[in-house]
């Protein structure tokens, strides 16, 4: 029993002659007769009275009638469901990026998103880096914007689309003297973030390597989950955080925060990642698209200042 089968059935049907339903579907009448007659010997019954003047359904005929529509409207809806995914009129793009995306692009991103692509739903979370590589490479998501490198072996990591150098952050005009050197970290208060993934997170595990490598040891006096909870608290005194400068300013605390350099340079570094053995969907390729352009001009918003300046 085959959809083809199936389908001229219906039309049959429909039309009440096999002529009349062969011209309506284009194909010759011996064509249609044939692939009716491989269906009844299939089933190893008859479906139709054939008259002079009109088929007649079977006892069998009236039974199949039903289940071979809803065959047929079951291919339909699954062919449309895909071509919709296809061309952009439907679906689910989902994705995954770093926690603090929203205070950069992400509101004005989904709106643009949302303009362009109406139909289109949208499932876009905020993690830390390591959490969403580890959901695409679970298939949990689509794709991701992370920091790199990701330890994930089965994802494909895009060129870099967006980099900004990290620094030592304080209230406290006294400890903004100059780059800091990792020996430099090892005696500051510090207050580390992303507490719950330690040396998973890349800036984090980037740094004790460098302590390794110096016989330093890094013991902050706070770690925190959130970014913003690290910097309320360096606004207060209680300490000072390590992050990248743009973030100051997203966060509203260029008024109370400074910010020098960690030399040698360190930088945050994102990009795409994806299954290598999955293909990516013309949504998710759509807000890929879109982010790239977000991401552009927070580029451009800082490359006019000075990496060696404090605030």
């Amino acid at each position: 029993m085959t959809l083809i089968q199936l389908n001229y059935f219906l039309s049959a049907v429909e039309n009440g002659t096999f002529s009349r339903a062969a011209e309506s579907l284009n194909v010759s009448q011996p064509t249609l007769s044939e692939q009716i007659l491989k269906l009844e010997e299939a089933l190893g019954t008859s479906l139709f009275i054939r008259t002079n003047r009109r088929l007649v359904l079977t006892e069998a005929g009236h039974r199949l009638q039903p289940f071979a529509l809803a065959c047929i409207t079951a291919s339909r809806q699954g062919h449309e469901a895909v071509q919709s995914v296809r061309t952009l009129d439907g679906g689910v793009a989902s994705f995954g990026t770093f926690g603090t995306a929203h205070h950069y692009f992400l509101t004005e991103l989904i709106a643009d998103f949302r303009r362009e692509h109406p139909n289109v739903r949208l499932r876009i979370v905020g993690y830390n880096s390591a959490e969403v590589a580890q959901s695409v490479s679970q298939g949990d998501l689509e794709a991701g914007l992370v920091m790199i490198p990701v330890k994930e072996r089965n994802l494909t990591v895009s060129e870099p689309v967006w980099s900004a150098r990290v620094g030592y952050i304080s209230a406290d005009p006294s400890r903004l003297k100059g780059p800091k050197t990792i020996n430099d970290l090892a005696s500051a208060p510090l207050i580390l973030t992303e507490a719950r993934w330690r040396t998973a997170d890349p800036i984090r595990r980037l740094l004790t390597q460098r302590a390794q490598k110096a016989g330093a040891v890094l013991d902050p006096i706070i770690e925190v989950e959130h970014q913003q909870t690290g910097f309320e608290l360096a606004t207060m005194g209680l300490g000072d955080v390590i992050a990248t400068r743009p973030i100051i300013h997203q966060l509203g605390f260029q008024e109370v925060l400074g910010w020098v350099p960690i030399e040698p340079p360190m930088f945050e570094v994102f990009a795409f990642v994806h299954r290598h053995d999955t293909p990516i969907s013309p949504a998710t390729r759509a807000v890929m698209s879109k982010m790239r352009e977000h991401l552009g001009r927070v580029q451009a918003l800082y490359a006019d200042i000075s990496d060696s300046t404090t605030y």
